[in-house]
């Protein structure tokens, strides 16, 4: 798999990257594999030439980073690693187990790198912005834990773009590290952040991650999954325009022999808005699927047909992150 340049950073990535969140524990969530059927999803990751992995604290709360974590640094070298996790959902009912407080994160850092097995992470991502914190605290917190060395990047995920300029800008202000990563929803159901995001973050050098290209699975099967039943973007898709898109990507994938999920794959990955797509797999062989699909050409008139349906859709960044966190991953 070829490599890519991470933004204006030094730092190569795989083209793709593995997206772990249905990795950990399925006592989180029923859709989840568990250690023995994740191992095997993440050996073919590292066949395939992957070498980017992102997880989360918050994912199957703590056991990600765990299976992840380990299973990879028993198979390789952590040089040639680039592991990424992000913090800021909570993580128990603490009031100060969640949110980009210095305790928050102080704690969250330390917490992810016990559980991975490492010393240090290679990109740190907030999870969502949070609005009780004063930037300030969160920049200086996450610069202090660059300098640490227990991370070497930082990234941002979930948010509006003038919050991430504004953070960003705090942190140029008072010469600390900067985020040289967003990472972000994106797909033909979703593509929103082509407004003002991805914009911003080709001006500044800014690496775009995109996670969800088959749109919480709605693209590969315009059904719901055992995931979908679960998830709390459900509400989001599902309307007339979305399946008129769904029907087209499948028209294109049938007259191309493949599968919709290869076609949906293959317009995000093409997408010169996106640096590396993030993408998840329930089995090695969906890995595979999304392995070829990054290789598929579409034409301009394929491209063309399942993109006109779109229209401007509300912005999924606009919830209340803290309170929507605790009662997920309290269900």
């Amino acid at each position: 798999m070829d490599n890519v340049r991470f933004g204006q950073t030094g730092l190569k990535v795989s083209r793709l990257g593995l997206g772990t969140m249905g990795i950990g524990s399925s006592a989180w969530k029923g859709w989840v594999q568990d250690r023995e059927k994740s191992v095997p999803i993440l050996k073919r990751a590292l066949d395939h030439g992957i070498n980017f992995f992102d997880m989360a604290d918050w994912y199957s709360t703590g056991v990600n980073e765990e299976v992840v974590g380990q299973t990879l640094l028993g198979l390789t070298d952590r040089d040639k690693l680039v592991l990424g996790t992000k913090a800021f959902y909570a993580m128990s009912d603490d009031p100060n187990d969640a949110g980009l407080s210095r305790k928050h994160l102080f704690a969250s850092i330390d917490k992810s790198l016990k559980r991975m097995g490492t010393d240090y992470v290679d990109l740190y991502v907030i999870h969502a912005f949070d609005p009780a914190t004063p930037i300030e605290e969160t920049m200086e917190a996450l610069n202090d834990i660059v300098r640490a060395g227990k991370a070497l990047y930082i990234g941002a995920s979930t948010m509006y773009s003038w919050q991430f300029a504004k953070m960003n800008h705090v942190a140029e202000r008072n010469g600390w590290t900067t985020f040289i990563n967003m990472q972000c929803q994106y797909s033909l159901l979703y593509r929103e952040e082509e407004r003002e995001m991805m914009p911003y973050c080709q001006d500044a050098g800014i690496a775009v991650t995109t996670f969800s290209p088959l749109a919480r699975g709605y693209l590969a099967t315009a059904e719901h999954t055992a995931r979908t039943e679960h998830d709390i973007y459900l509400s989001w898709f599902g309307d007339g325009i979305d399946r008129e898109i769904a029907r087209r990507v499948g028209e294109v994938a049938k007259s191309r022999g493949v599968t919709p999920a290869h076609v949906a794959m293959a317009w995000v990955a093409a997408s010169p808005n996106v640096t590396v797509p993030l993408v998840g797999a329930d089995s090695p062989e969906q890995l595979d699927i999304a392995v070829a699909a990054a290789s598929l050409v579409l034409d301009e008139s394929e491209k063309s047909f399942i993109e006109e349906p779109y229209r401007p859709r509300d912005m999924i960044n606009d919830y209340q992150p803290l309170r929507r966190a605790r009662a997920y991953v309290s269900n």
